[in-house]
């Protein structure tokens, strides 16, 4: 009899208008909406009886301490996205400190649980940014999920393993986006791909992860389970993805707690001895 495989559930939880390239220092312009995605994903996670990884940015924990710390309360794991959704590669070793520092103090003083997983915001570790996995180590962070084996504009380092591993040259654990195949090419199951591709080719990336032997990671964003946020003008193609078909968000990731087992990120890398 085959054993199911749990895969690793994970948000990287961040405002709308956090991870669409506008600068930080206008944040004070928008409208704060972080706790109408969230409220729904909670509530979806416990009708479902289902323990998630929420990826915390730190300013998220110093606006909306409270709905930080309801996510742990309802015992979910709580990691760090960052301080300021700065892609790590346009940071130098001693801002990123800096901001990790920060990031992990607001979201611990927030929840009162000790943080040890990250997730670099744009998925940035990159081949310019492997350093930071030292920078990670040493402010008590024990794994990470921020690498994507494949190709993107903004991000990946192809030809990277697709499944949980250690790192060789850090010994450090590290859990990648999982990626489908679609006509030769890789896309990431969850995020814009989850809303942009057909609902079966999501199913179908996770379950030949799975028949290998090999837990998948899925990864959404609160905003995506709110279609009616602003719609503001920032670079063409993010746009188009950021806002294509987010009415479809709810109803779909239903279908995907129904079709498969889930757990965060800290337990499924425990199963696989790498933590």
């Amino acid at each position: 009899m085959s054993v199911k495989i749990v895969n690793a559930l994970s948000f990287d939880v961040e405002d709308w208008y956090m991870g669409i390239e506008i600068g930080a220092e206008r944040w004070g312009e928008f409208e704060k909406r972080l706790n109408v995605g969230l409220e729904y994903i909670l509530s979806a996670l416990e009708e479902k009886n289902v323990k998630a990884t929420f990826f915390v940015l730190g300013k998220c924990a110093e606006y909306h301490p409270g709905l930080i710390r309801n996510i742990a309360a309802a015992g979910h794991e709580i990691a760090t996205h960052g301080l300021s959704h700065t892609k790590i590669y346009e940071m130098t070793p001693e801002t990123f400190g800096a901001e990790l520092k920060e990031s992990i103090s607001l979201i611990e003083d927030a929840t009162g649980k000790k943080v040890i997983g990250h997730r670099a915001p744009y998925f940035s570790i990159t081949e310019k940014s492997l350093w930071a996995i030292d920078v990670l180590r040493k402010n008590g962070i024990r794994y990470d999920s921020s690498v994507y084996p494949g190709a993107n504009y903004r991000y990946g380092i192809d030809g990277a393993p697709e499944h949980p591993y250690l790192l060789d040259k850090f010994d450090f654990p590290e859990f990648p986006v999982s990626v489908g195949r679609l006509r030769g090419k890789k896309f990431g199951l969850g995020g814009a791909y989850f809303r942009i591709l057909p609902y079966f080719l999501t199913k179908k990336g996770i379950r030949e992860i799975n028949a290998g032997g090999h837990p998948a990671v899925f990864y959404l964003h609160p905003w995506e389970f709110d279609p009616r946020h602003p719609r503001v003008e920032f670079p063409r193609k993010a746009h188009m993805t950021h806002y294509f078909n987010l009415k479809s968000t709810r109803k779909r990731f239903l279908k995907l707690l129904n079709d498969f087992s889930f757990a965060p990120m800290a337990h499924v890398l425990r199963e696989q001895n790498l933590l």
